[in-house]
């Protein structure tokens, strides 16, 4: 299969963790100093191409080599365990040609998304300026002016359940940002869920969720299919906007490099990057028009569209990579 090196790996190595994200393996095809945190794997090129090599190992599952019970990791030992199938060259060849042509469709699907990203925060900066010199000399509120600022009640260990109500983590909904889904490990009981609604202690449609620990002030704009409750401390809550701002244009907001250094000067001396309620509610916000928020809306609207588009074919080819990995490596 190849071999484990510590120090200088070679040109077209295929780079595994040692531990944690040990089922995300990567191709290098330049030589590189490894560190003794991954594996780099080098193909015996007369018998095994480095791609075919890399391919299979997207689709081995190294986890279940693991015996680690919390953090995942793996050995040199069980790595010299694994055995691999080695067709002709001529065979490998062609089954690395088929899926780096699929693996070319997926990198411009995702090239392309990051462009309406940037197509976007384009249009915001033309259409408001920069948040951090608000040349345009928007009117200044703090977040606290504009809309409640909170977080969810606590839900202790002994009210979770295995089924029920999802109940999101931190990790949940970054995966829920990045991916649009989230594979609920927790729970709480629907009639627990129920009371907390019928309190009030349930964010609606259009509230904004709010990365408070680790990855600071991204948010996540509640839709009306959601059903979930969170964790509090971890993540904070907007509600209750003033008219004159849209949740959509506190999202992005959020997201100008501009406005990101106003939340990073807060963290001036701290250990631990931590969002506090007190913080966002101290955070100086640029307030154009209502109306122009509401062009801005529109914009968004119509990329979104396109967006949309774009992501089915990405899934759609997705699929067919991972078919083609089970067709060939399962």
């Amino acid at each position: 299969m190849g071999h484990a090196d510590d120090y200088i790996c070679e040109a077209e190595t295929v780079i595994v963790g040692r531990k944690g994200s040990i089922n995300n393996p990567i191709f290098v095809e330049e030589p590189f100093w490894n560190v003794d945190t991954a594996f780099g794997l080098t193909a015996k090129k007369d018998i095994l191409l480095p791609r075919y090599l890399y391919y299979f190992c997207k689709h081995f599952d190294f986890e279940q080599l693991n015996k680690a019970v919390t953090i995942p990791s793996l050995t040199k030992s069980d790595l010299l365990k694994i055995e691999i199938a080695l067709p002709e060259l001529y065979e490998q060849q062609n089954i690395v040609d088929k899926m780096q042509g699929v693996e070319q469709v997926i990198l411009l699907n995702q090239k392309m998304l990051a462009k309406l990203d940037e197509l976007i925060k384009a249009r915001f900066v033309e259409m408001f300026g920069d948040p951090e010199h608000n040349e345009k000399e928007w009117p200044i509120k703090k977040l606290n002016e504009l809309c409640n600022i909170g977080s969810s009640k606590r839900i202790y260990q002994e009210e979770q359940t295995k089924d029920g109500i999802p109940f999101w983590r931190i990790s949940d909904l970054v995966a829920k940002m990045d991916t649009g889904n989230v594979e609920s490990s927790l729970y709480i009981p629907e009639s627990r869920y129920e009371e907390l609604k019928a309190q009030g202690l349930v964010p609606e449609p259009g509230d904004i969720l709010v990365t408070s620990r680790g990855t600071l002030g991204r948010c996540y704009i509640i839709s009306s299919d959601d059903c979930f409750y969170f964790q509090d401390g971890m993540i904070s809550w907007l509600s209750r906007y003033a008219d004159e701002i849209t949740p959509l244009y506190i999202k992005y907001l959020f997201d100008m490099t501009g406005f990101k250094k106003q939340i990073d000067s807060m963290q001036a001396g701290s250990t631990v990057a931590y969002l506090s309620i007190a913080m966002l509610k101290k955070m100086n916000i640029m307030l154009p028009s209502r109306e122009l928020q509401e062009q801005f809306a529109a914009f968004v609207a119509q990329v979104d569209k396109s967006k949309v588009v774009v992501q089915q074919a990405l899934d759609k080819t997705q699929l067919l990579f991972d078919s083609l990995l089970q067709k060939y490596f399962g």
